[in-house]
């Protein structure tokens, strides 16, 4: 049988990642995690609070929001945060561990902490390469530690094409296949803008494919929508619009990316899209084709020489996640087999047990055996496998 992998786990970050892996001359720049005085433990950068660190659990969302609101109230933990993170949650052997339990042989594994921080830097940028560069250099360490199954993802701005290009060398060398990038604007430019070609072309290259996943990065509305602080100065202002919207910022880069010509000229640019949901993805490729077929009949030209429509431009290039309650199957018959297994695990809205709740909803064809793409072949596909 194929390898099955899960294409959406969680590493957190040890509390010394940021200062450990980072340019000695420019740790005081790093990211780090410090306590306040009823003992919650916060990842902070520059005297800000960038969020609470915490340890959930898979299918725990009410307990994550009793933590948050404990803090809110100062009321101290129930023990220090190292007490309460279990070991699998970041340390490689106790991860291949909790893989065989779940019978995976293999798991993406994404930055937890660093899914919080890259907005709240973006006037930073050397803070933000500093701090993305240590990451990136501790996930060759954990590319290495994890005997072929363990797959993190790069962290990376376009923000500086001459940095970017040293990180993929460097993170090709160590074999590291997926960078996580944000979908949003790079500084007031579109992803199809001509001078971010360097960038694809860059990634292509490297054989390094760049991945879409819900972070705190650059919004796909105005910031005046925004305007719910839930959980009290992490940062995380409009997180409940966020939730509602959260794939409008990879549907908003995919159709830019197909619409201007981007995947026309990068025929091995490989994409993926993780944590920003799936049920989207057969509507939207009917509003993309139907959108430009309608507006070129009205301009008398097309946005683009395409050799395809451009639905099947993204088809051609993507594969995204699907959570099981998605019903991937359903969603294969409409657009094709782009769709991958996800646990996010160890995250409150994550699951334990994967695979049992793939055959749960959809019967046998939410098997291994029936859907190897989906368990597998497409996330292999993505790491060029």
């Amino acid at each position: 049988m194929p390898a099955i992998y899960d294409c959406d786990q969680h590493l957190f970050e040890p509390r010394g990642v940021w200062s450990d892996y980072a340019e000695p001359a420019r740790r005081d720049l790093a990211i780090r995690m410090v306590e306040d005085a009823a003992g919650h433990t916060w990842v902070t950068w520059n005297g800000k609070r960038l969020g609470l660190a915490h340890a959930p659990a898979p299918g725990e969302a009410d307990a994550v929001g009793r933590t948050f609101a404990e803090a809110r109230a100062g009321k101290p933990p129930p023990a220090r945060y190292d007490e309460l993170v279990p070991p699998a949650y970041s340390a490689p052997a106790e991860r291949l561990a909790t893989l065989d339990r779940m019978g995976l042989d293999g798991a993406v594994l994404f930055p937890n902490y660093g899914l919080l921080w890259e907005r709240a830097l973006r006037g930073d940028l050397e803070a933000t390469r500093v701090n993305m560069g240590a990451w990136n250099r501790f996930a060759i360490d954990i590319r290495g530690a994890g005997r072929g199954r363990l797959f993190p993802v790069a962290h990376l701005t376009l923000r500086d094409l001459d940095w970017l290009e040293a990180q993929l060398a460097a993170l090709s060398a160590g074999g590291v296949r997926l960078a996580m990038i944000s979908p949003g604007l790079v500084d007031g430019r579109p992803l199809s803008h001509p001078t971010l070609d360097r960038a694809w072309s860059a990634f292509v290259a490297h054989g390094i494919t760049p991945v879409f996943h819900i972070a705190n990065v650059e919004r796909p509305f105005a910031d005046a929508w925004y305007t719910d602080d839930v959980h009290g100065g992490d940062d995380r202002e409009g997180f409940a619009l966020t939730s509602v919207f959260l794939w409008t910022g990879a549907a908003l880069a995919l159709a830019d990316l197909a619409i201007n010509g981007v995947l026309h000229r990068h025929p091995d640019l490989r994409l993926g899209v993780m944590e920003l949901s799936a049920v989207w993805l057969p509507q939207f490729l009917q509003y993309l084709d139907g959108g430009v077929r309608f507006t070129s009949r009205l301009n008398g030209r097309t946005p683009f020489d395409y050799s395809m429509e451009p639905s099947a431009y993204v088809r051609a290039h993507l594969r995204i996640a699907a959570f099981s309650y998605e019903r991937p199957d359903r969603l294969a018959s409409q657009v094709g087999d782009l769709f991958m297994a996800c646990s996010d695990w160890p995250h409150s809205e994550g699951t334990d047990h994967p695979l049992e709740d793939y055959r749960s909803a959809a019967g046998e064809k939410g098997a291994p055996g029936a859907a190897p793409g989906l368990f597998g072949g497409n996330l292999a596909w993505l790491l060029r496998q």
